[in-house]
């Protein structure tokens, strides 16, 4: 599991920890995807401490299976409903970046 910085700042300020995070992909790993949004991207409910996932957080997940995985984005509920066409757009292209390197 791999962070953006910027992803990283912000969890870190909304204190997610990276059991929280790895239970996210674990989930993805069984098929459980809110919306697969193409180009390896994925939106993906993440649950602040002690509460469910409904009012909680929004990640934004490059991922191919088995292999990697990366948090780009996230957002909590509250603060917005979705990312518009124009961010989508560009976090695809970074998926795709990322998906493109090896383990090198």
């Amino acid at each position: 599991m791999f962070k953006t910085k910027l992803f990283n700042r912000w969890a870190k300020a909304e204190d997610l920890s990276d059991e929280e995070l790895c239970s996210a992909i674990d989930e993805i790993e069984h098929g459980l995807v809110e919306v697969s949004l193409g180009a390896y991207l994925f939106k993906k409910r993440v649950a602040k401490a002690g509460q469910g996932k409904r009012g909680s957080y929004r990640t934004i997940i490059a991922y191919r299976r088995k292999e990697r995985s990366f948090f780009l984005y996230g957002f909590g509920k509250g603060e917005r409903s979705n990312i518009d066409q124009k961010e989508e757009k560009a976090l695809k292209k970074l998926s795709r970046v990322f998906m493109s390197y090896n383990d090198q």
